[in-house]
Order: C-alpha cells, then structure tokens, then sequence
C-alpha cells in the first residue's frame, strides 16, 4: 500500500510552482497588499512615567510636552528656545571651540567616540545652546542646557557656553536666563571640569556688576557640580514641576545615612517649601511669569500684544 503522504521533493514542486509560492499564486491580486504587516514607529506612543498611561506622541507638541497627568518631559534646546521666545524666533549665539579630548580619555570607548554618538543623536555640538530672543517683547538672552548630551554633564565646553552668554547679556544689557539640566561634571575631563564651576561662578558676579538680571530655570534633573555653581546663583530661581535638584541624589544619600528620606525629598515642591527656591512653574505658565519678572527687573513694559494674549 502506497503511502498518501507527499515527500519532500513533491512539497518542494507544491511551493516552487515556476519560481513563485504556490499560495502566491492562486491569491487574487491585492489581497496580499491588505494584509502586509505594516511597521509601527517606535515612538507612536510615549508611557507618562508618572500616571502609566499611554500618550499619543503627536499631541505632545500641543501640550508643550507635558503629559496629561502633569509630567513634564525633558525637552532639548530648539524646543526649550520655540516655547520660550516670542513666535518661537530667535537667533543663535556661536560658543568658542575647546579641546576635544584634552585627557585622551578612554574607559570602554574613547571620549571622542562618546562625543560623536552624542553629536549624532542631538545634532548639538555640545551640551550648551545660546539663543538671543525677545519674551513678550522684551529682548533676553537663553541658554539651555541638554540633558540629552551626554547627561547635560558640565565640562570645558559647557563652561565655555555659559561665560559666552554671560558675556553677551553683560555687553549688551540684556537680562539672562539659563535653563539648566545636568547629571553633573564631566568625567572624561577630569580636573578641568571641576574647574568649570569657579569659572561660572566669576561670569555671575560679572552679571552682578554689569547691572544685568540673572534668573535660573531648574529642569529636571539639576544635580551635581551645577547645582554647586551656576545652578543656585540667580537672582531669581524658578523650577519645572517635579524636578530633581541636588547636588547628591536621593539614593547615594539614604545609603549614606541609612535612613528613609521624606516623600518628595528634592524634587521642585520640597525645595520652594523648604525656601530653597521661589517658584514651581508649570511649562504653559514658564513664557508669561519669566515676561512678568523680567519686567520688574529691567523696568520694561512687556508688549500689550502679548499681555493681551496671557489674559
């Protein structure tokens, strides 16, 4: 009795019928078209970290990217820039080269190498973006920190960026206003990194001295050696909601100590309530109150346009 099961050379001729798939070629045109699995971006969706749900990506440019249950999400220099200026227009501030890898660092790759990815990833030269710009009128400089940049981390030439901006608001009167978000100095730097923070610290006395309003935005996170320095030296020091701001992270601290810190510990709320800060700032509210100080301190009028707008 013969066997009625096919061997492989007959189920080789079933699916190699004149060089097509057998099922190929008995499916009706444009069936196959409906069914192809179409590839779904990674990003179509963002988790809010503090609520869980799941966020449309496309709606978060109209909530200045903040999720509905009130996360604000870290944002890179031309988005800070966009939600901060008048019409988003503004005109970029060249920062002064430096070294690139003055140590000839290397840990399991080398320092040039972490620059390059990081370069590729942001389009950024470095951590620090000047922006030249009015807010509701009245002409400031901006200089944001990226976090995305190899941890927002301080190094030679983010000491560069900020004593360039200074310089700028110093020469031409113009008020400052750094957005900061940092994991602190720059390892592959080593000393010179460290050195950064002196340097800043002389660039605000300078601001002091030339008269010049100097207020600070505290993103999440601000640790570190910048909130050592720069971080905690303005005039006035407003903060995203839910930011952390330390100099020691919470974790390192409570190993340290061996105890439970308080709930909140160094987040924005704990430091306004603790008088470390003045102000918690929600993103949509960030334009109007920097516009509303910047006008006490510089004794401007901001634009009828633009207050008319806010009310």
């Amino acid at each position: 009795m013969h066997s009625m099961v096919p061997g492989l050379a007959q189920i080789a001729n079933l699916r190699q019928i004149g060089g097509m798939n057998w099922l190929t070629k008995l499916t009706p045109p444009g069936i196959k078209d409906i069914f192809t699995k179409k590839d779904t971006p990674d990003n179509l969706w963002i988790k809010c970290p503090k609520s869980g749900e799941m966020v449309f990506s496309a709606d978060l440019p109209g909530l200045l990217h903040v999720t509905p249950a009130g996360h604000h999400m870290r944002i890179g220099p031309e988005m800070r820039m966009e939600y901060t200026f008048d019409e988003g227009q503004y005109e970029e501030v060249a920062i002064p080269e430096v070294a690139k890898d003055p140590l000839k660092f290397k840990d399991d790759q080398k320092y040039t190498d972490r620059l390059k990815k990081a370069r590729a990833k942001t389009g950024d030269d470095d951590v620090m973006s000047i922006g030249v710009g009015h807010i509701r009128g009245i002409k400031t400089v901006v200089l944001v920190q990226n976090f995305a940049f190899m941890g927002g981390s301080l190094g030679m030439a983010a000491g560069e960026g900020f004593i360039q901006a200074a310089e700028y608001a110093a020469a031409h009167k113009l008020p400052l206003i750094v957005f900061t978000a940092a994991g602190g100095a720059r390892m592959q730097e080593g000393a010179l990194s460290l050195m950064q923070m002196p340097r800043t610290t002389i660039a605000v006395q300078e601001l002091r001295e030339a008269g010049v309003p100097y207020i600070v935005v505290l993103c999440d996170p601000t640790t570190g050696g910048v909130t050592a320095s720069y971080a905690m030296l303005g005039d006035v020091h407003l903060a995203e909601p839910g930011a952390l701001i330390c100099f020691a992270g919470p974790r390192v601290i409570e190993e340290t100590i061996r105890e439970k810190l308080p709930e909140g510990f160094q987040r924005a709320e704990f430091l306004e309530e603790k008088g470390m800060i003045d102000r918690v700032v929600h993103r949509k509210d960030m334009r109007r109150t920097l516009a509303q100080i910047l006008s006490v301190l510089t004794k401007a009028e901001a634009d009828h346009k633009y207050v008319a707008e806010d009310a």
